[in-house]
């Protein structure tokens, strides 16, 4: 029995995103996707544990799945209604737009992450219908009530449905711009994991970094040409690698320089390193994430934090400043520059940032350590009171509020 239960869950993690896709494609809504899914897996866990797992788990999940739907349609739909969604179940689909991947699931995600919905909007959706994630699961995940957030999704699919949003692969001119939109929000999802930032959740979520991995692997595996998509897995997977020594038995966040990199996972380094240096030999200009997964790859190079190349992680700093100038690279270029050429140095870049940064709990703390560094106590108590008051991670106050004593 235990067996055939780890079967469904594995099912459900390698097949929701495949069926639902199937679905849509198929039946041309994401409603009728959804609930038809969910009935399909529901039903393996009713049949599976007598019958036995099938020897296809995907096919026969896709299978059960359709048939659902076409019940469902003759269930609720008027005559007229039936003979329409009759005709759309055997029409061919209309031809893709010329440079298109045909993927199902690419067109899913794409949907799903349509710049026409609002940011929180798309994260929403995107762990539903791609991830599979239960409304409570993303409830949970964002702190957001489970009604709230069952209403957040039923709007998201109701604007796609009523701005008629195609469900298609972009353009091979319109790519690289949706891409960017699609990362924005797997980068999303991972931060939240990463370092939660909702007061009284734990401080680091493996769950969401985990799905965000494993829906950036799915979208590597389908645009393996595309740079910036190797970047942002190799960015997760080496931020990731570093997730069991971030925070101590006592709750409070570990900064890089004091974490132990024997806790680390090699596994996981060394993949992200071969994507970093796979990256470098295709001799192409590095997009945004490209640039912070080599940032990381020098960091975890590195076995003592003593042997950091620190001109080097400046060096990639000053690329990222070029394509991305807002005031959070080069905040994080400014504690590079701290340890290349001291505080004092660093400090005065920071200071340009005052107004930009004020509300930033990062910022804060970032000054309060430069301060402290130079012997300015009052002054980084003073900044460091500002960061606790800001943050909003339990590890990490633990952390400023040990510092600022």
């Amino acid at each position: 029995m235990a067996g055939v239960r780890e079967a469904i869950t594995q099912a459900h993690q390698g097949e929701w995103a495949r069926v639902v896709a199937a679905l849509a494609r198929r039946f041309g809504g994401l409603d009728i996707a959804e609930e038809a899914a969910a009935e399909a897996f529901a039903t393996a866990v009713e049949r599976w544990p007598v019958d036995g797992v099938p020897p296809n788990p995907g096919a026969w999940l896709t299978t059960t799945a359709s048939r659902k739907a076409i019940d469902r349609i003759r269930r609720e739909s008027r005559r007229d209604d039936k003979q329409r969604e009759a005709q759309r179940l055997y029409e061919n689909d209309p031809p893709g737009p010329p440079g298109a991947i045909d993927d199902d699931r690419l067109r899913l995600i794409f949907t799903c992450c349509h710049p026409a919905l609002a940011m929180e909007a798309r994260v929403a959706l995107t762990l539903r219908m791609v991830g599979g994630l239960t409304v409570p699961e993303i409830a949970r995940a964002f702190l957001v009530g489970e009604a709230a957030m069952g209403q957040r999704i039923t709007r998201a699919k109701s604007k796609i449905k009523a701005a008629r949003v195609p469900y298609r692969v972009p353009s091979e001119a319109d790519l690289p711009a949706r891409v960017s939109g699609v990362l924005a929000v797997l980068f999303l999802v991972f931060n939240e994991g990463y370092l939660a930032t909702g007061p009284g959740t734990d401080p680091v979520r493996p769950g969401l970094t985990a799905e965000a991995i494993r829906l950036a692997r799915l979208l590597r595996a389908l645009l393996p040409w595309d740079g910036e998509v190797a970047g942002l897995l190799a960015l997760m997977l080496l931020t990731e690698a570093r997730r069991t020594a971030r925070v101590s038995a006592s709750g409070e966040l570990v900064p890089l320089g004091e974490q132990d990199r024997g806790a680390w996972d090699a596994a996981l380094i060394a993949e992200g390193h071969r994507l970093v240096r796979e990256r470098l030999a295709a001799g192409v200009a590095p997009g945004r994430y490209q640039i912070l997964a080599a940032i990381n790859a020098v960091h975890t190079s590195a076995r003592d934090v003593r042997d950091t190349d620190w001109s080097q992680v400046v060096a990639l700093y000053d690329q990222l400043v070029r394509l991305d100038p807002s005031p959070i690279v080069a905040l994080n270029r400014a504690i590079a520059v701290a340890e290349l050429d001291g505080p004092e140095v660093a400090l005065a870049a920071i200071g340009r940032l005052d107004d930009a940064l004020a509300g930033y709990h990062a910022y804060h703390a970032t000054r309060a350590d430069l301060l402290r560094r130079l012997g300015r106590g009052q002054e980084a108590r003073t900044a460091y009171d500002k960061a606790i008051e800001l943050a909003g991670n339990t590890a990490e106050i633990a952390y400023l509020t040990r510092r600022r004593g």
